[in-house]
């Protein structure tokens, strides 16, 4: 391939890059921009096989052989990974990302440079440097969160004495070895600075709390980036630089906007400085009352204007389908139907809103936290579909906790608000929510060890089967309830 055509490739794969970020702004542009990157990736995989500097017959072989495995194995994991699971997917792929760039980073220092000036092999050695540190933390912090995500690890930040003391002298100790490093000491001092590195990024993320994970996932999406574009520095690779630019920005982007919409303080959070209250949380009064399915049907019977908030629970459950069904039933009988989105709802940025749009709910009737958050006074009915710190009165209410100045969905300020949960236990993060024990809130609880059929062909949900999915249960249920003007429905329902 020719100089010519290989920056040509490289250009083009840059643009449809930057089209995909650009699209994947908006909801209807989504897929399209999607394709934009596979497409993008697709010339720039070929354009460096097929580059001047790495198409060597005797390689070739095993190149390719290495891609086709990897792709199918790729294809594998992505079609058996649920939606549930895409947050854990996403903290491994991040690992692989910082694993590459640490290989290729040692890689390069154990090869000769004798065509390189000293100058030449000094900015070499700092950009070798550079993408291991970096790479090193992306990986191990990418393990740990892949851990905390898929509850291998404990949800409580993990608080050692004089954390942030241990962090700085392992930091300096990194940059001593780096100075070693520059200075020719030997190629030991990058594998001992690796090894602290590794030590540093899994304490960071241990260190932060189960309430931050969704930053987390953010923040080590931009490290991923910035580690793959000191490999390009390393490796002299433009698209390389240009990709992990981008990657590294809009993850450091997206951060900062998360962080504000939590009202955390940026810095605070990589460094693992939130997680633990402060001081002793208020005491809890009251109790938590439960309501049966048909209580709430009647209740959505009454209701002129109804907000639905979606949380973690709903993509475990895999109720999105039901919910939109229910959402249609509600709408033709003139009802006012929204979704309260809020922007960390999930364990991964957009979660919510890929599952709602994989349901096909109308983009117009779901709203961000802003946008609906005054509403919530007008409200007659709040359905909270398995979330807890997104609608968690705490954050106002109580100083001393972990998640005190964070904005919340205020569903408390509605006339009823109804808590889809398996059980009374405590959310991801481990706090408690007073939520649910105000006067305005009631419980919906389930048996999440049956399984259920529902004939709902009436209505185009024909044998739905329920294994494990409580709220899918309760939706597809109250689908029944609504149709049949709230009379007993209970011989509808079948128990295999």
């Amino acid at each position: 391939m020719t100089t010519g055509l290989l920056t040509a490739s490289y250009i083009t794969a840059s643009v449809l890059f930057i089209l995909a970020l650009g699209g994947l702004s908006n909801q209807e542009k989504a897929k399209r921009a999607v394709w934009y990157g596979i497409v993008g990736m697709g010339i720039a995989v070929i354009a460096t096989i097929f580059g001047s500097k790495v198409f060597i017959t005797e390689w070739l072989t095993w190149l390719i052989g290495a891609i086709v495995i990897g792709s199918i194995i790729g294809a594998i994991v992505a079609n058996k990974v649920q939606m549930t699971g895409m947050p854990q997917l996403v903290a491994a792929l991040h690992s692989f990302v910082g694993l590459a760039a640490v290989f290729i980073g040692i890689n390069s220092a154990l090869l000769p440079h004798s065509e390189m000036s000293s100058s030449q092999l000094m900015i070499h050695n700092i950009e070798v440097f550079i993408g291991v540190f970096i790479g090193a933390i992306t990986f191990t912090g990418s393990i740990v969160a892949f851990g905390k995500l898929s509850e291998l690890i404990t949800g409580k930040a993990l608080i050692l004495p004089g954390r942030h003391a241990l962090n700085i002298i392992m930091l300096c100790g990194c940059f001593v070895l780096g100075y070693m490093f520059l200075s020719h000491s030997g190629n030991w001092t990058l594998i001992l600075m690796t090894v602290i590195a590794f030590i540093i990024g899994a304490h960071l993320v241990l260190a932060i709390g189960g309430a931050d994970m969704p930053v987390v996932v953010s923040m080590l999406n931009s490290y991923s980036g910035w580690a793959a574009a000191a490999t390009g520095f390393m490796l002299g690779n433009d698209l390389l630089i240009v990709t992990g630019a981008l990657v590294g920005s809009s993850g450091a982007i997206l951060s900062y906007i998360m962080c504000k919409a939590m009202n955390r303080n940026f810095l605070s959070v990589i460094l693992g400085g939130w997680g633990d209250s402060t001081g002793p949380t208020m005491d809890i009064e009251g109790e938590m009352k439960a309501i049966d399915i048909e209580s709430v049907a009647n209740a959505l019977n009454e209701a002129d204007k109804i907000i639905i908030v979606p949380g973690y629970g709903m993509a475990v459950a895999q109720a999105q389908s039901a919910v939109s069904e229910l959402t249609s039933r509600l709408r033709a009988k003139k009802k006012e139907v929204r979704f309260g989105i809020h922007p960390v709802a999930g364990r991964l940025p957009g979660h919510m809103n890929v599952l709602l749009a994989e349901a096909k709910v109308p983009y117009d009737i779901v709203l961000e936290m802003d946008e609906i958050n005054s509403d919530f006074p007008e409200t007659d009915v709040v359905m909270i579909l398995g979330a807890n710190d997104i609608v968690n009165p705490a954050a106002q209410e109580d100083p001393n906790s972990p998640i005190a100045g964070m904005p919340v969905l205020e569903v408390w300020k509605a006339k009823q608000v109804f808590i889809s949960k398996r059980g009374q236990g405590r959310g991801y993060s481990g706090i408690e929510n007073p939520l649910f024990f105000k006067d305005n809130s009631r419980m919906v609880y389930g048996d999440a060890k049956k399984i259920y059929r529902f004939n709902l062909a009436k209505y185009q949900l024909i044998n739905l089967v329920i294994n494990q999915k409580y709220l899918e249960h309760y939706f597809a249920y109250l689908i029944i309830a609504f149709h049949q003007n709230y009379q007993p429905v209970h011989e509808k329902l079948y128990t295999n």
